[in-house]
């Protein structure tokens, strides 16, 4: 399946599979950012997911598709915080045996949730050696569930860009995090069918870039991660969502975390949601979206995740000398 791309009929196949076990997040108009970035804005609040973020989707998709000798033998996956915490509490709630493999860099509050959901979690130096144990492990026997390259995950991130094209008023401009690509994969597949004007754009932090890299070498490298955006973190992405960004996203854009840190107080202030960094970076991107299309655009944005405490933002907010 590499570099073969998905399609809608996918992505609504996995949407009828989801149906009991997600929930159909809130799509809708954003005042508040709609006065601070001086253009119209609507956000899919993908941080009311269950296990708070948009990773249930995928993991419970999976989950679903396992047969019988699969589902005895457990399942296994790689993650930065939100894949395994879905996977966690989306496996325990299926009866199915899960361990998540995360590096030491990942917040505390995931690492508690998955072992409080009942999966057994291993701890890897670097998001690298994370990625090594897991094939390690799949190799044992476990089933892995990795976060983007598998088609049926992505179909299933897909979902949100099916119900953001059903639930918004008109857009021009739909903007999607970044850490693997499975996320924007799906979405633009979703929308570019559904909506075909809209123009897609991604977003990186700068130290956990590989989409940009990606596009620039004409597949997908290993970067080094310096972002402590650890839910964009991966260490490379695959043919599966390279393949997808280069045939349906506008560009994607980079920013620095400190960016990202303030767009995830901006989110608070004026959204009035608790976002994390993942999805406080939208915020400077769609300023420079703005720049790049005119003030008439109508902005989506995929608030992806909220599962940050307030002590991780206030300590990011302290390094980058930002006001909390």
């Amino acid at each position: 399946m590499d570099g073969v791309l998905i399609t809608v009929a996918d992505v609504e196949a996995a949407a009828a599979s989801l149906t009991g076990h997600v929930v159909r997040t809130p799509t809708l108009p954003s005042p508040g950012l709609t006065a601070l970035l001086g253009a119209d804005v609507t956000v899919k609040l993908e941080l009311l997911q269950r296990t708070g973020s948009f990773k249930a989707r995928g993991a419970v998709a999976k989950l679903l598709s396992l047969d019988e000798a699969e589902r005895a033998a457990g399942v296994v996956a790689v993650s930065g915080g939100n894949h395994g915490i879905g996977l966690a509490v989306m496996a325990g709630a299926l009866g199915v045996r899960a361990t998540v493999v995360m590096p030491r860099s990942a917040p505390a509050r995931a690492v508690d949730t998955a072992k409080a959901a009942g999966a057994e979690v291993r701890l890897a130096d670097t998001m690298p050696g994370a990625f090594a144990l897991m094939e390690e492990l799949r190799a044992g026997g476990l089933t892995a569930v990795h976060p983007f390259d598998d088609p049926l995950v992505v179909a299933a991130q897909g979902t949100v860009g099916l119900e953001l094209a059903e639930d918004a008023g008109e857009l021009t401009d739909v903007l999607v995090s970044i850490g693997g690509g499975g996320l924007i994969a799906g979405v633009a597949t979703a929308l570019r069918a559904r909506r075909p004007g809209v123009r897609i754009w991604g977003v990186e932090t700068e130290g956990a870039h590989a989409m940009t890299a990606a596009l620039a070498a004409g597949g997908p490298v290993p970067v080094e991660l310096s972002s402590v955006v650890s839910t964009l973190s991966a260490p490379t992405v695959s043919a599966l969502t390279h393949a997808h960004v280069a045939a349906l996203v506008e560009d994607v854009l980079t920013v620095t975390d400190a960016e990202a840190v303030q767009g995830t107080l901006d989110l608070a202030e004026h959204a009035k949601v608790w976002a994390e960094p993942a999805a406080g970076c939208l915020l400077p991107a769609a300023c420079r979206v703005l720049d790049r299309v005119g003030p008439d655009a109508r902005l989506g944005l995929v608030v992806c995740g909220g599962n940050a405490t307030v002590a991780d933002v206030t300590a990011w907010a302290a390094r980058f000398g930002l006001r909390p």
